[in-house]
């Protein structure tokens, strides 16, 4: 099938980008890796009368780094994300993840902006950046504010960000001390979207205490889920058999998956907490060490 008829816009200026934005309201879309977008337009899903593709404001593609946090512009490619040593020494749990993204063709066209506004509860970027506690940044004419990354997943395939507003730039903190992390997910195929998948990051004190923990399940509700029981339960807790097995209790009660043809609900939340245990596991064991 072919997309309904729409208008094309090419900005080359965050300024100008933002009054289309303001001009076509709700009959506007913002394309830059498009590969979410084209599908669901191509079988009338979606029938923007205008799209703004955003790929020459190359002052959006950025990583960049101060002694508290990373910042990664909107359209900066999930590819040079994975690449980058920056990212891998001080946001290790966004290095494991990105790599899990499609294949290598997808990372080179995928923007990171592009996978947060999408918003699909499976997806590895959105998932990483609750576990990590980061914050985005949206530009509007107005104004720019910060949203936490807790308020920008609204719902299924829904953020925060206005018609008329623009996801400009994220930030990622960076944990000190013990810090260990793990990223892992269950799918059909490599490359498929996960059925389940869990990240963790943690910290630890010199009694090998969790001192810090932030668990998070894709897949299982309508956004990204952060366990917060479970994390409450956990700290100032020295991890054993029996912290984790309360920990897959408190997985199965929170989490509410639906059935469809890849896999059951019973299934997916029985992988739920499997693997919360593995990724706590893991990411405990490097931060020991």
């Amino acid at each position: 099938m072919k997309p309904a008829k729409f208008d094309y816009y090419c900005p080359k200026t965050l300024d100008e980008a933002l009054s289309l934005l303001e001009e076509s309201g709700f009959d506007g879309k913002i394309i830059a890796g498009g590969q979410s977008l084209v599908p669901i337009m191509n079988m009338r899903l979606s029938g923007p009368e205008c799209l703004i593709d955003i790929n020459r404001l190359h002052d959006l593609d950025f990583i960049e780094f101060d002694e508290e946090k990373v910042k990664i512009g909107t359209l900066t490619r999930q590819s040079r994300v994975e690449m980058s040593s920056l990212i891998k020494e001080n946001c290790g749990l966004l290095s494991e993840a990105v790599p899990f993204i499609g294949h290598v063709q997808t990372r080179n066209r995928g923007t990171f902006g592009g996978s947060l506004v999408h918003a699909d509860p499976s997806a590895e970027i959105p998932l990483s950046l609750m576990a990590s506690g980061g914050s985005v940044l949206i530009a509007s004419k107005e104004e720019t504010r910060e949203v936490d990354v807790e308020d920008f997943f609204v719902t299924y395939l829904t953020t925060d960000i206005m018609p008329t507003e623009l996801l400009t730039e994220v930030q990622i903190p960076i944990w000190s001390g013990r810090v260990g992390y793990d990223f892992t997910e269950i799918s059909r195929r490599h490359g498929d979207f996960a059925l389940v998948a869990a990240a963790c990051q943690l910290t630890l004190d010199d009694q090998n205490k969790i001192s810090r923990v932030r668990l998070t399940l894709g897949g299982v509700e309508s956004v990204p889920l952060l366990v917060e029981e479970a994390n409450q339960m956990m700290m100032g807790e020295k991890l054993s058999e029996a912290l984790l097995n309360k920990v897959a209790d408190i997985v199965r009660e929170a989490v509410d998956p639906e059935s469809d043809l890849h896999a059951s609900a019973d299934y997916r939340t029985h992988l739920a907490a499997v693997l919360a245990k593995r990724t706590i596991q893991t990411a405990y064991n490097r931060a020991g060490r």
